[in-house]
């Protein structure tokens, strides 16, 4: 049998390092473009780029047509399975619970907490979206605050722009560790103390977050009046985030710091009070949502066919102890499902089972990484594991189909829901396979790698654009996991060139890069597709986009600080 020929990358193709990153940063901005001009509908967008990227990584990059396009089609295939995957099964749960009206009393609960606005955008896009991003990751926590929000009465813009700025300081331990796991595989460091460095860095922005989320949906003064609840909540998740990173492990910090926020705030909200109630769902100022679809709240949002449940308007009556136990009950089972899937055990168990390896043929350790990118030249492995029963999305359609026998929904109701939903989904799941295939074929390409060099090559400043190649790699790919594995050797070589902590710039690599996530075309079409602000996924991305930089800046203005400056420098874990 004759050797497979192997193809090396090039990083650097036209002999000019500005024109090669030009030319590989093309196809993100033509996508970023499409979708921020609101004329180009998202799934569209992104077989366009798709497009776009694959005529760039054969005709500049020199990238084989046929290792091109088997790069394209295991991206379209890992976009579908987990996060296609988890959305449609979180959709369907949800679904379910609008049809049986258990939603409306879960609205009705949320707001016997607090009917102050700002108050219950604290309670479930912060700290309730956190435990759903240390659970299971991947899109279900701006899947499920977004829906639930919606529910409430939020504009859709509100519910889909807030729910992605506030799904952001919890993202590098989302999914039980994910993230870390993925950095530490390649960079050769601990995960426990890649968890401790990234845990002296996002307890920061923990606290910031919420501050900045308030912010946004309801202007300086209305934050001002809330502000002892947001540093109670804030502050809480950050001091576990801290604790629980530094001096217990890395894979449940999102789950205890979100159980945190959330007792802290109930309890205090026990005992205070705002001045004033915020009662109004729209954003400040001139929101482009409201009026979207009556009547509001529904349960897709609008610009779903007439035939769907819409969640039912509050009639007034006060729901019973009993029925709101019953109404939190899928919720309450999906989170202790997902928290199971999630663990390492439970993986053990079944993985060795209920596991499809497929070695895809023609591309799997046919392609070279070469240096600078890494230390010494090595074959890219290109291996689909089909792990179908540990996938969070399985875990999803368990919950959702015991909670339909719960709700006493027949078989039959189950599948024409579930094929339905499948429908409703049809342009989401599009883009995201086309978004996965797009991060994939880059990855393989080298495409990422170039624009990896630009930022490498920063200098002194290196510290801050570091950290800015995390945001960009969480952009380019959805997934911190993706941008720490991308991202993460070349972020320990060159740091080690340059004579600063490997361990603070992976780590820094993971920390910006949570900022990324609200900009990702896959959490984008995440949102509008839970809020039913389907179509509009441009206004999503504006209304988001200069927080997300802004944001990213200030991670990397703290790197900067840790790298440099005196006492901030104490605070970086340094490893022989």
């Amino acid at each position: 049998m004759e050797p497979v020929q192997t193809w090396n990358q090039v990083y650097d193709p036209f002999g000019n390092p500005w024109l090669s990153t030009l030319a590989a940063s093309v196809p993100v901005i033509a996508l970023l473009a499409m979708i921020a001009s609101g004329r180009v509908k998202a799934h569209v967008a992104a077989v366009l780029a798709l497009i776009l990227a694959f005529a760039i990584a054969v005709v500049a990059f020199g990238m084989p047509v046929g290792l091109a396009t088997r790069a394209s089609l295991l991206g379209m295939v890992t976009g579908f399975f987990p996060i296609g995957w988890i959305i449609l099964n979180v959709i369907f749960l949800y679904r379910l619970t609008v049809e049986k009206g258990w939603f409306a009393t879960l609205q009705q609960s949320v707001a016997g907490i607090t009917s102050d606005r700002r108050l219950q955008l604290l309670l479930v896009a912060f700290a309730f979206g956190a435990f759903f991003e240390g659970a299971g990751g991947f899109g279900t926590p701006v899947a499920v605050t977004g829906a639930i929000l919606i529910g409430l009465g939020f504009s859709p813009l509100a519910a889909s722009g807030l729910s992605l700025i506030a799904n952001t300081a919890p993202v590098a331990f989302g999914a039980l560790g994910a993230p870390i796991q993925g950095l530490a595989s390649v960079t050769g460091y601990d995960p426990y103390v890649l968890g401790a460095m990234i845990g002296r860095q996002l307890p920061v922005f923990s606290l910031i977050v919420p501050f900045w989320l308030i912010w946004v949906f309801a202007g300086f003064r209305g934050m001002i009046q809330v502000w002892p609840a947001i540093l109670i909540c804030g502050g809480a998740f950050a001091a576990a985030q801290f604790g629980i990173s530094n001096y217990v492990n890395p894979w449940i910090v999102d789950i205890g710091a979100s159980i945190a926020a959330m007792g802290a705030l109930v309890l205090f909200l026990k005992v205070w009070k705002p001045a004033a109630i915020w009662t109004s769902p729209a954003l400040r100022g001139n929101d482009p949502s409201i009026g979207y679809g009556e009547p509001r709240p529904v349960a897709l949002g609008a610009g779903v066919p007439s035939d769907l449940p819409r969640a039912p308007v509050s009639t007034g009556r006060t729901a019973s102890s009993s029925e709101i136990a019953l109404a939190w009950l899928p919720w309450v089972i999906l989170s202790v499902v997902v928290a199971i899937w999630g663990t390492g055990w439970f993986k053990a168990i079944v993985n060795p089972i209920f596991t499809w390896k497929y070695e895809v043929p023609g591309l799997h350790n046919v392609i070279m990484k070469v240096p600078p990118v890494v230390a010494k030249a090595h074959p890219e492995g290109a291996v689909f594991l089909f792990t179908y029963m540990s996938y969070t999305g399985t875990g999803v359609l368990i919950a959702a189909l015991i909670s339909g026998a719960i709700m006493r929904f027949s078989p039959l109701r189950l599948v024409t829901a579930y094929v339905e939903t499948i429908w409703v989904l049809r342009y989401s799941l599009v883009t995201i396979a086309a978004m996965l295939a797009l991060g994939v074929l880059t990855r393989y390409a080298g495409v990422d790698a170039t624009l990896g060099l630009a930022f490498a090559g920063t200098g002194i400043l290196y510290p801050f654009f570091g950290t800015l190649l995390g945001w960009l790699g969480v952009a380019l790919t959805g997934s911190d996991t993706a941008s720490n594995v991308l991202f993460g050797g070349l972020q320990k070589i060159t740091s080690e060139q340059l004579g600063l902590s490997g361990v603070l710039m992976a780590s820094a690599n993971s920390s910006g890069g949570v900022m990324g996530k609200m900009i990702d075309a896959q959490s984008i079409v995440v949102a509008s597709t839970a809020t039913g602000y389907f179509g509009q996924e441009g206004k999503i991305l504006r209304f988001v986009f200069w927080h997300s930089i802004a944001l990213a800046c200030l991670v990397g203005g703290l790197v900067m600080l840790q790298a440099y400056v005196h006492p901030f420098t104490a605070m970086v874990i340094h490893v022989p």
